[in-house]
C-alpha cells in the first residue's frame, strides 16, 4: 500500500493552452458569424432562384477561383511556418515566412481585381440581379479581409525581423496568424459555394 508523492504527473497536460489572445479568439468568433450570415444568405437565394444563379456562375472562371485558392492556402501554410520559427526563437526566419506569406496572398489580390475589372467592364455589377448583388456583397466583404490581413502580416514580418517576438513572448504573433487563417477558411468555403456549386 504505497502512497506515492509522484503528484506531477497531471502537470504537463495543464500546461497546454490555446494560442493567441482570448480576445482575438473572441472577435475571430465574430468575424466568423458574420460570414456565416453572407454564406446563408447566399445559399437560401440561390434555392429560391436555381436558374439565375446558375447563369450568373456561368460567367465566372472556376479555374481563376481555385488559383486564388491555392495562393490563400499557400499564403497560410507560409504563416503558420513561421509562427513555428517564433516558437524556436528564429524571429529573422519568420519574417521572411511572412514576407513570402504575403507575396503568395497577392496572387489571391491581383487576380480578384482581374476579375472584379471584368465583370464590371461586362455590366455585370452590384445591381445586375441577385447572383451578381450577393456576389459582390460576399466577395468584397471577404477582400476587405484579407486586405486587413495583409496588413497584420505585414506588421508581424516589421516586428519579427526587429526580434519583437521570442518563444516565451508570441501571442501576439500567434493572434494575427490565426486571424490570416480564419480568412483562409471564410474563402474555402466561399469558393465552393460562389463558382462551383449549384
Amino acid at each position: 500500500m504505497s502512497t506515492s508523492s509522484n503528484a506531477p504527473l497531471v502537470a504537463p497536460a495543464a500546461s497546454q493552452a490555446l494560442p493567441g489572445d482570448l480576445a482575438m479568439w473572441i472577435f475571430i468568433l465574430a468575424e466568423l458569424a458574420a460570414f456565416t450570415l453572407f454564406i446563408i444568405a447566399f445559399s437560401v437565394t440561390q434555392m429560391l432562384y436555381p436558374e439565375m444563379f446558375q447563369a450568373g456562375r456561368a460567367e465566372l472562371d472556376p479555374s481563376t477561383g481555385f488559383a486564388m485558392t491555392v495562393g490563400l492556402l499557400s499564403s497560410g501554410f507560409l504563416a503558420a511556418l513561421a509562427v513555428e520559427r517564433v516558437r524556436v526563437n528564429q524571429a529573422r526566419q519568420a519574417a521572411v515566412l511572412l514576407i513570402a506569406a504575403i507575396a503568395s496572398a497577392m496572387v489571391y489580390v491581383v487576380l480578384k481585381l482581374s476579375e472584379y475589372t471584368h465583370l464590371a467592364q461586362a455590366g455585370f455589377d452590384l445591381e445586375y440581379n441577385m447572383f451578381f448583388t450577393l456576389y459582390w456583397l460576399v466577395t468584397l466583404f471577404h477582400f476587405l479581409h484579407v486586405w486587413l490581413g495583409l496588413l497584420v502580416l505585414a506588421f508581424l514580418a516589421w516586428r519579427c525581423w526587429r526580434l519583437g517576438f521570442t518563444a516565451d513572448n508570441r501571442s501576439g504573433m500567434e493572434s494575427g496568424v490565426m486571424y490570416w487563417h480564419m480568412i483562409d477558411l471564410a474563402w474555402v468555403i466561399i469558393f465552393p459555394l460562389v463558382y462551383l456549386l449549384g
